[in-house]
């Protein structure tokens, strides 16, 4: 006789819905995914305003990537982590925008949509999808030393690392592809598509100051009792992005910008892959 302590727990309904919504939302992202990217390849106009393809693949992946996370936290661990990092990454550029402090002197274009506060609507989901996505690359390539003592400081370094290594794949193809905005000219020698140094370091303190506010919010406080299978959807929607940035660039015959997008997605699928073997 099998005792009723024996039996799995009947499935969760509302864990049920929220995995149906996760597929939905997901294939909803890869529909806009290949939309924009034929618009990118074909250039052709589709009916409406300008840009919104783009916008609802920024929309979409930001609706993705907080519901692949919520599958790991709670939903408003998910939220709150989430809000922290579009207000204090949106407030950067707005800062930006009027000073030229931490990116640099830029404006943007009218490509890039309406502004509220002088920041550029897209800009704070921007920085959920790139901050959230990078750390979850970041832990799937940290995955063999997620007991170590000093993990945490390790994945907070190397999502800014990933972080910034992804917005270089963007600014060529936001600035010189899209033109959502423009960067003036500064004394600095070298810049990346239009983009001078101070940009990248401006990413990196402010992604710096997002995760300084952001992570114990997205600390996993749960205790769990098998060890948690490895989660490729950061990777999946970290590798589109930076695909479609090169994709634009290859367009524009940028071939350095494209070259470094493609060699970027080889080498960050290599060790993410290796790490989540573990």
């Amino acid at each position: 006789m099998h005792s009723n302590a024996m039996m799995p727990p009947p499935p969760d309904p509302t864990q049920q819905l929220a995995a149906l919504f996760h597929r939905f939302i997901s294939g909803i992202t890869l529909a806009s995914f290949a939309l924009v990217l034929a618009t990118v390849f074909f250039g052709f106009r589709l009916p409406g305003k300008p840009g919104w393809p783009e916008a609802l693949l920024l929309f979409t992946a930001t609706i993705a990537t907080l519901s692949a996370l919520s599958r790991h936290l709670p939903a408003q661990n998910v939220l709150l982590g989430a809000a922290i990092i579009a207000v204090i990454g949106g407030s950067a550029h707005a800062i930006s925008a009027a000073t030229a402090i931490p990116f640099g002197p830029f404006y943007y274009i009218d490509n890039i949509g309406p502004r509220i506060a002088n920041v550029a609507w897209p800009m704070p989901l921007l920085w959920v999808v790139i901050i959230l996505n990078s750390r979850g690359v970041a832990r799937l390539i940290l995955r063999p030393w997620r007991k170590v003592r000093v993990y945490g400081f390790w994945l907070i370094g190397l999502t800014l690392a990933l972080t910034v290594l992804f917005d270089a794949a963007l600014e060529p193809f936001a600035s010189v592809v899209k033109h959502y905005w423009l960067w003036q000219p500064t004394r600095l020698p070298f810049t990346w598509g239009g983009a001078p140094v101070t940009n990248f370091l401006g990413w990196f303190v402010t992604g710096l100051l997002i995760l300084a506010f952001a992570t114990p919010a997205l600390i996993d406080k749960r205790v769990r009792p098998k060890q948690r299978v490895p989660d490729y959807h950061p990777l999946i929607v970290w590798l589109l992005g930076a695909l479609l940035c090169g994709a634009g660039a290859a367009i524009r015959q940028l071939w350095i910008a494209a070259g470094y997008c493609v060699v970027l997605a080889v080498v960050t699928t290599i060790f993410a892959r290796r790490g989540a073997k573990w």
